[in-house]
């Protein structure tokens, strides 16, 4: 089992090495993780996890999506009473191996047809499975971290061995990912900084994402409500241009993506509102339809590098985590200061 807690900066400080030390861990267990045979004729994957799980589980939807798999993921909870449909893979995920909806939902499936993942060994989610998947137990954050970001490594694994990828193949993918960690965090703070300074009085966040990089922004607002207590929502990139951007004012928005976020970063920061754009290196020709805009006024512009789709989505997070602390830090919260604590959402209660 995974020991105490550690605190959120001690955390983001140690990330880095710690995913080095999961993806070494993932590659000795790739091998015992079933292979593209359980997709075999007409199988579909269901991804069934709560909170963060549940947002980090739209990756491997889009993976798998991607690759011609029909793949969903749901929140847990909200499928009670619900039969297990045929022919479905359900993949729990559950950073602490607790959270008794997704073990309840799990349980309904065939036992043949579960696999799971999850940060702690020897878990209760890893007791309804033959071959259960964890991260090697890494010590997380209370607003999780490690275990967060593990998890996207940990199901990028697990998508393409259900595609058939070889073990190493699967983990070939996160080669070296503390070193790009690392160096990214490096570009990264300063315009974080920034950001955080000039959202010191904003009175919510919005995120706004698609595709995989939901898994970021989802996992983004969670941290913005967690860690510095800013009502927050993940919206949809093409369905926030459908009127929900509409109550843009005094509003933190960070836009993650490449396409009609760029416009719409402009769009929000032309009519005067806080923007942190989130995007790739410029490498489109200059009469691109949405090619990257300046920073400057309220508009923030945050490069990343060119890296494959799992890799992108997990510096989007690093750069939503950065933005929690720092701005916790400029509203003077206290972020290992929880205000709720409940009994009944992991097993065995709460284990600080």
């Amino acid at each position: 089992m995974a020991s105490q807690r550690i605190d959120y900066r001690t955390a983001q400080r140690g990330q880095a090495a710690a995913l080095e030390r999961i993806v070494d861990h993932l590659r000795r267990d790739a091998e015992a993780l079933p292979a593209a045979d359980l997709l075999s004729g007409e199988a579909s994957v269901v991804f069934a996890g709560m909170g963060a799980s549940y947002a980090a589980s739209a990756l491997p939807v889009s993976l798998l999506s991607r690759a011609g798999v029909r793949a969903t993921r749901e929140i847990a909870s909200e499928m009670r009473g619900a039969a297990s449909p045929e022919h479905t893979v359900v993949v729990g995920v559950s950073q602490s191996g607790r959270s008794p909806e997704t073990v309840e939902f799990v349980e309904r499936f065939p036992v043949h047809a579960r696999l799971v993942l999850t940060n702690v060994a020897g878990a209760a989610l890893s007791e309804v499975v033959d071959r259960p998947l964890d991260l090697g137990s890494e010590q997380d954050s209370y607003a999780s971290t490690i275990g967060y970001t593990g998890t996207l490594v940990g199901l990028t694994v697990l998508a393409q061995r259900l595609l058939g990828a070889s073990p190493e193949q699967a983990v070939a993918v996160w080669d070296g990912i503390g070193t790009v960690v690392s160096r990214f965090e490096e570009v990264s703070a300063p315009v974080v900084a920034a950001v955080a300074e000039s959202a010191r009085t904003v009175v919510a966040a919005d995120v706004v994402a698609s595709g995989a990089s939901r898994a970021a922004s989802e996992a983004g607002a969670l941290l913005l409500r967690e860690v510095c207590r800013v009502p927050s929502s993940a919206l949809v990139t093409r369905n926030y241009l459908h009127g929900e951007m509409e109550s843009a004012g005094a509003t933190l928005h960070v836009v993650v993506g490449d396409g009609r976020e760029r416009r719409l970063a402009r769009t929000l920061a032309d009519a005067g509102h806080l923007t942190l754009l989130v995007t790739t290196e410029e490498t489109q020709a200059v009469d691109d339809v949405y090619p990257t805009p300046l920073a400057g006024g309220p508009l923030h512009v945050l490069a990343l590098p060119q890296v494959s789709a799992p890799v992108r989505v997990l510096l989007e997070t690093v750069v939503l985590q950065q933005l929690a602390g720092a701005l916790a830090e400029v509203r003077d919260v206290e972020i290992e200061d929880f205000v709720f604590e409940h009994d009944d959402t992991k097993i065995g209660g709460v284990v600080q």
